[in-house]
């Protein structure tokens, strides 16, 4: 059975640096893409990015584009959501997704991902 863990949240200060992780096990995600998500207080959960399954593509949200980067190492079953310049806006619970679908496709809608971690929680302090 799959199993998401993200890792890498905290509490940061403006302008800091993260780098999240999310690593699978109990089944390989080499096939399929991968998303990060987001969720703050009061806030409907919201994509943040996409990479396809040989990370050759990836997609970003227009508020993070240019300061986040998304990647994956297929060796380790790990996807990662690097992120510079972090904003107190960025503060929120991130999660990590499976596509439902296997391919080269690149997806936004909450609905097109069946798998998702616990999340970790991302603070940014101004």
């Amino acid at each position: 059975q799959l199993k998401l863990v993200e890792s890498g949240g905290g509490l940061v200060q403006a302008g800091d640096s993260l780098r999240l992780s999310c690593e699978a096990s109990g089944r390989t995600l080499h096939v399929h893409s991968m998303g990060w998500f987001r969720q703050a207080p009061g806030k409907e959960r919201e994509f943040v990015s996409c990479i396809n399954w040989n990370g050759a593509n990836t997609t970003y949200a227009d508020n993070v584009k240019g300061r986040f980067t998304i990647s994956r190492d297929h060796a380790k079953n790990t996807v990662y959501l690097q992120m510079t310049r972090l904003t107190p806006e960025d503060s929120a619970i991130y999660y990590c997704a499976k596509s439902r679908l296997y391919g080269n496709a690149l997806y936004r809608a909450i609905g097109d991902f069946d798998a998702w971690g616990q999340g970790t929680q991302v603070t940014v302090s101004s």
